[in-house]
């Protein structure tokens, strides 16, 4: 049974979130999520990281708008009864895109990406790479604005950890064997 504390008026479970639990919170402007049964609270992105997603989204959906249908946060993704997220960004081809539901995604994406921010850093690079990664989101992009790299991690099987298959330099053309139409220099799908 999940413990609940009182806060004022308010009761508030601090474990054994599920997805009911989740759509049963009041709108009060900011994002949510559950990490293995746990309400995180989501910080707002900076204007910086709106720039890279908006770039992003429009690099991708010239690329391959006919193949996969491109999706920009916030936007829940339900991996399990006690797991939601909110990627900044994914892509869902379209013989899937029955797992796309008027109020979530339902199941995994086909790709993720996350772009960091000072606050997501470890969000990013290890919490959510990992629950994507369990839940079976089969490629998984990691954009480090600072640096000028996206680093693209993918799974041998559905299931497994990832792998890092490669970083993507500023100036390298980003390509992936599961998404052949998306071709792209680094600097130029991130740039502000």
């Amino acid at each position: 049974m999940a413990e609940k504390k009182s806060t004022n008026k308010q009761t508030i479970k601090e474990s054994g979130w599920t997805v009911d639990d989740y759509y049963q919170l009041p709108e009060d402007g900011n994002q949510y999520e559950i990490f293995a049964g746990n309400l995180e609270l989501k910080p707002s992105p900076s204007t910086t990281h709106q720039r890279i997603s908006q770039r992003l989204v429009r690099t991708l959906i010239d690329s391959c708008e006919n193949d996969f249908i491109v999706i920009v946060a916030p936007v829940d993704v339900i991996l399990s009864e006690t797991e939601t997220r909110q990627p900044d960004i994914l892509m869902i081809h379209r013989s899937r895109e029955f797992i796309i539901e008027e109020h979530a995604v339902v199941g995994p994406p086909d790709l993720v990406i996350e772009i960091l921010s000072p606050n997501s850093v470890k969000r990013d690079r290890i919490f959510k790479k990992e629950s994507y990664a369990l839940f079976g989101v089969p490629e998984y992009w990691i954009v480090d604005h600072n640096n000028q790299v996206i680093e693209q991690y993918v799974q041998k099987n559905e299931g497994d950890p990832y792998e890092l298959n490669n970083v993507f330099e500023a100036k390298d053309i980003l390509t992936s064997n599961r998404f052949p139409s998306v071709s792209f220099v680094v600097k130029e799908g991130i740039r502000i």
